[in-house]
């Protein structure tokens, strides 16, 4: 599971609490990755467990303060061990694509408006996705790390960008 790689990542990132990790994630990783706050917490606390993260101890300690976990060695290590595994793509699971395919047998009634639906949600992300490129990733920002995370959020938009164009085809076809 990648979850705990993802955590690893933000937490690389930026040494966070739960919340401010849940939050981050909403914003960021959630985009490809996404996880509920429960997930997040239940894996924050395997993590720290196995010795991978730890809670960092507050200068002045005050009641009800949120932990803030920090990444450990160990935790680092096992990142970049994941990161070089070898791993195989996956076939994608869209349930969209399998209501096309029964449609082809039961009748099209009603998918025209779902595809539609479709392609507002897609236009909608990818308009994001642009914003957040506009703002994130001016030229005159390329540092190495930089890069990595431009190139993220570069095949985003351009899945994005596959699906508004698919999506557009897939409706003249059915409506023409």
């Amino acid at each position: 599971m990648s979850l705990p790689y993802a955590i690893l990542t933000a937490l690389l990132e930026k040494p966070s609490s739960g919340l401010e990790l849940t939050r981050r994630f909403d914003k960021s990783i959630g985009y490809f990755w996404s996880a509920t706050h429960q997930q997040i917490y239940r894996e924050l606390g395997k993590l720290e467990e196995a010795g991978l993260i730890r809670a960092l101890v507050p200068e002045q300690p005050v009641r009800g303060q949120k932990k803030e976990y920090e990444v450990l060695p160990e935790g680092r290590a096992a990142l970049a061990a994941w990161v070089a595994l070898p791993e195989d793509p996956r076939p994608p699971r869209d349930p969209l694509l399998l209501r096309m395919r029964a449609a082809a047998v039961v009748g099209t009634a009603g998918l025209a408006g779902e595809l539609r639906r479709h392609l507002a949600l897609h236009e909608a992300q990818l308009a994001q996705y642009l914003a957040i490129e506009e703002k994130d990733f001016p030229p005159d920002r390329d540092a190495p790390d930089d890069r990595l995370r431009h190139l993220v959020l570069r095949g985003g938009i351009d899945l994005e960008t596959f699906r508004t164009g698919w999506l557009r085809r897939a409706l003249a076809e059915l409506e023409g």
